[in-house]
């Protein structure tokens, strides 16, 4: 059952950003988060709260008019009360004027048990490719 809880943590947590569900957002995170989109945006990954990943997300997502982050091909290592998920992404952003900006690779998840469910602690997202303009 572990599984599949962490699992839907990490789905959940693209399909709340995706229909801007930004309060449900908070469900999935743990109170401090570590965000490494180094592949993608180059720097150092940071620890935020759910608040701060949520107005990031919420003014980077929402220069667009649509997106679609698509999860796969989960594994999922469950030690005590930590997990590790991995996936396959691809990540689709569509501008007002018709264009896209797509990507894909792969998502690491850190999770934590909490007292009602799974938490992310961590995500790291590596970049593989991309198409179109950001």
């Amino acid at each position: 059952m572990d599984r599949l809880d962490v699992i839907d943590t990490c789905n959940r947590m693209a399909w709340y950003a995706d229909r801007r569900r930004w309060d449900a957002l908070t469900d999935v995170f743990a109170e401090k988060v570590t965000l490494d989109y180094t592949s993608l945006n180059g720097g150092e990954p940071v620890t935020l709260t759910p608040a701060q990943i949520i107005k990031g997300w919420r003014a980077g997502l929402g220069a667009y008019d649509a997106t679609q982050h698509l999860l796969g091909s989960h594994l999922v290592a469950v030690d005590g009360d930590g997990a590790v998920c991995t996936a396959t992404f691809q990540a689709t952003h569509l501008k007002s004027d018709g264009s896209r900006w797509t990507l894909g690779g792969d998502y690491r998840f850190d999770l934590a048990r909490a007292a009602v469910g799974w938490r992310i602690t961590g995500v790291v997202m590596t970049t593989v490719w991309s198409d179109g303009e950001r």
